[in-house]
């Protein structure tokens, strides 16, 4: 099936340029032109990749990032700016963007990002045909995670995950009890360099313990290891 992607940039040669592109290899391409309405199509369309350029007329991109979010939307988000700025690229991850690319950026990068996004979260949709799959499932203690479904539950209440955080969470039960450095979480789940900028995995990890510990400040699950990295524990029984 044809993947939709909705770009949402102001400046005109550069989201005429992302459309041509992004169509000539096969997508469905929508345009917004400022941030609200990038948002009522977002909503709308529900398409299945957003481009969101951050600095935006009436709404910023950050604003649509935060609102689309709330609406439980976990459709991919990849954070377009002109900053090269580790801030603007934090918060954006932290109010729930996938990923980011800096401008300038090649046709070639963009097109490469996409479908790396679009890989990655079509591997964790809900699979429909139940019956052909012997379901995999993850159970530590009340934490039980469906890597087909994209689901997680605590204590059977379901919690939601943008898929860039349900794919760290995947990767950390797959390594369970294995100590990660950043760099590897980096180049396992982000595919690519992020120049040293481990804080975004710092960043990831905080929001997975938010979900799923009693005390985020004392994880039973995420353990940070000083010095080294995380790693995925299963609590001990008493």
């Amino acid at each position: 099936m044809t993947k939709t992607i909705l770009v949402v940039e102001d400046e005109f040669s550069i989201a005429t340029l992302l459309k041509y592109n992004l169509e000539q290899a096969g997508y469905v391409v929508e345009t917004a032109a400022d941030g609200q309405e990038g948002l009522d199509k977002a909503i709308d369309l529900q398409p299945d990749l957003i481009l969101l350029d951050l600095m935006l007329p009436r709404l910023d991109g950050m604003e649509v990032c935060k609102q689309i979010r709330q609406q439980r939307m976990n459709t991919p988000i990849i954070m377009l700016t002109a900053k090269d700025d580790e801030f603007d690229k934090v918060l954006g991850l932290e109010l729930g963007a996938d990923d980011y690319m800096t401008k300038p950026f090649s046709p070639r990068e963009v097109l490469a990002r996409v479908k790396a996004v679009l890989r990655r979260f079509t591997q964790n949709v809900v699979v429909e045909d139940k019956d052909r799959l012997q379901e995999k499932m993850y159970e530590f203690g009340q934490l039980r995670v469906f890597p087909e479904r994209f689901e997680v539950f605590l204590q059977d209440e379901a919690l939601e995950f943008t898929p860039k955080e349900f794919e760290l969470l995947i990767y950390l039960l797959e390594n369970k009890n294995r100590v990660l450095t950043r760099d590897q979480l980096l180049s396992a789940v982000w595919k690519y360099d992020f120049a040293g900028d481990t804080r975004i995995v710092d960043v990831h990890i905080s929001h997975l313990r938010d979900k799923i510990e009693e005390n985020s400040r004392k994880p039973m699950f995420i353990k940070t290891i000083r010095g080294l990295g995380y790693k995925f524990e299963e609590p001990k029984t008493t």
